[in-house]
């Protein structure tokens, strides 16, 4: 039985080991589209950098977008004086700024943190969570979430998002662009192992966004288990944790402010309407690990 301290390091070496898995992913991708255009690696260059650009942007504001999509709005000390200082304790215990609040306004239970890094980090939670939480499993809840801002959890997933939207972008380029390219090949006799590359081009600009998006959930599952741990180091409260996502867990709500593209970035998967898969192959499209299993690692910590 690993003790927190070793959790959290072990979550952190499978996740970077992810990331190095993703970034070999997307250079193997991009080395073959460029071999299946005769005009080099230049085109895919241009398409790196224009889609890297939008990538990015939407990044650097991806907490402003972010919060405009969840419709929420900032907390205040007086009418979420709970919430306040629970994020105000259990942030100079992490030894981190004070987080910016906000809140969202529905009845569904749960909550999320983003930003860019620690000096730019928001933590969210829906009305119902602050309604129906105690203040230990709260203070469990932002553990949770501050825990993230501390270990760039944040920004690890900003990063991982923002690598997805460029192989999705990249691989509908080149889609596009392969009918033009399929014609100019029919007008002259090439190898095969040129023909070769580019129907392997074709195949996975057809499968890569769905492989990147499998590594993306894949992080953010392997996230959360560390968050878990992170929150008990904060609070030194096992059972406050277990206790707020056992009832996360019976809210049956679905939050009508989360979308599939946000999803990741919650505590508990807020679109209940979607009903977790059973077994390995259904396991690898959920957004978070199973509840269960993340009571029984916490138990193992009291």
């Amino acid at each position: 039985m690993l003790n927190v301290y070793e959790q959290i390091d072990s979550n952190k070496r499978r996740s970077w080991l992810i990331m190095i898995l993703f970034a070999v992913f997307i250079v193997g991708v991009t080395w073959i589209f460029s071999k299946a255009f005769d005009s080099g690696p230049g085109i895919i260059g241009m398409a790196l950098i224009f889609s890297g650009l939008m990538s990015f942007s939407s990044y650097y504001w991806s907490d402003k977008i972010i919060l405009a999509i969840s419709g929420a709005r900032p907390a205040s000390k007086k009418a979420n004086f709970m919430f306040y200082t629970v994020a105000e304790n259990l942030a100079l215990a992490a030894k981190i700024p004070m987080p910016k609040l906000y809140v969202i306004d529905d009845t569904a239970m749960n909550a999320f943190a983003t930003g860019r890094d620690p000096e730019h980090a928001v933590v969210c939670a829906t009305t119902g969570l602050l309604a129906q939480l105690n203040r230990t499993e709260l203070e469990g809840v932002i553990g949770h979430e501050l825990t993230h801002v501390s270990n760039y959890d944040i920004r690890l997933m900003s990063i991982v998002t923002v690598l997805v939207g460029l192989v999705t972008l990249l691989a509908d380029w080149f889609l596009r662009s392969s009918r033009w390219r399929f014609g100019r090949r029919r007008d002259r006799e090439e190898g095969n192992m040129g023909m070769i590359l580019f129907v392997l081009a074709i195949f996975l600009a057809l499968l890569s966004p769905l492989i990147a998006n499998l590594i993306q959930l894949a992080i953010s599952r392997r996230r959360e288990y560390s968050a878990d741990a992170g929150a008990v180091m904060l609070t030194r409260q096992p059972s406050g944790l277990i206790n707020a996502l056992a009832k996360l867990n019976g809210d049956k709500e679905p939050l009508e402010a989360a979308n599939k593209a946000t999803a990741h970035l919650y505590i508990v998967n807020p679109l209940k309407n979607l009903h977790q898969g059973i077994g390995w192959f259904a396991g690898l499209f959920n957004t978070h690990p199973p509840v269960e299993e993340r009571i029984k690692v916490l138990q193992q910590m009291v």
